[in-house]
């Protein structure tokens, strides 16, 4: 029986990466983000590693699409064995008494609502084959706070929660839960956050070497690689000039 992976937010960073890392180890994987182009070029970087790829293009905020989405799977694409809820964002610094609300809700609506759409979905399918693993990309902002963060330390405490949580309820499913909280990880994380000041993002990671996208991947797949008695429960991954969410030595 082929082994498939579901990677949210595939279309860029340590999701583009994992999902590459995951085909060359020889699963076929369902790839989801809103950038359709995007996840065609990946989807065709994968076929010329050999394995089967589905691009499935929906907003994850949404309810329905992802409904729709994971319901309009054919049979061979419902043996999903690891999903990936690696979709989320940050928005925006300001103080909570200066939060821009659209900011609030961009995060809450994808680091939370979305994650928990998703699983709902794919979590049946696991429960199905009593196996499966469920990777959550949390954050060091998921252990700690830091000034301006504040919503989204929030919704990434709420994903390490959800982690644990999930953890409990799936155990008698032999369903695992693995909880992955990088420190800073050079992609498009801090654009975002910037809302396209590319400037303010790369003063972000100056004068330090922060990790890769590559070095998340490496995470995951080593997380998913184990022994089936052996479940990583917790992973918090750090540059090595991090100490924690505020202490960063940079030359």
């Amino acid at each position: 029986m082929k082994k498939i992976a579901l990677i949210t937010g595939a279309t860029s960073g340590i999701g583009r990466a994992t999902a590459l890392r995951a085909a060359e180890i020889g699963y076929d994987l369902i790839i989801t983000g809103r950038r359709q182009e995007l996840l065609n070029e990946l989807a065709t970087e994968i076929r010329r590693q050999g394995r089967e790829v589905l691009p499935l293009c929906f907003d994850i905020r949404k309810a329905e699409e992802v409904k729709k989405a994971v319901t309009d799977l054919e049979e061979k694409w419902q043996n999903i064995a690891v999903l990936v809820n690696n979709a989320g964002l940050a928005v925006g610094t300001s103080p909570i008494q200066e939060g821009i609300i659209d900011d609030w809700e961009r995060m809450i609506d994808t680091n939370v609502k979305g994650l928990l759409y998703i699983t709902r979905e794919i979590a049946p399918l696991m429960i199905r084959n009593n196996n499966g693993h469920i990777v959550n990309i949390a954050s060091i902002a998921g252990k700690e706070v830091y000034p301006g963060g504040n919503v989204y330390c929030a919704t990434k405490h709420a994903v390490d929660a959800l982690s644990k949580a999930m953890r409990t309820d799936m155990l008698k499913h032999n369903i695992k839960v693995t909880n992955i909280a990088p420190g800073m990880v050079e992609t498009e994380f801090s654009i975002v956050r910037y809302k396209g000041d590319t400037e303010a993002a790369k003063n972000v990671y100056k004068g330090m070497t922060p990790l890769t996208n590559e070095d998340i991947a490496d995470t995951i797949i080593f997380a998913i690689t184990r022994p089936a008695h052996v479940c990583l429960n917790d992973i918090v991954i750090m540059p090595t000039a991090q100490a924690n969410s505020r202490d960063v030595c940079r030359k």
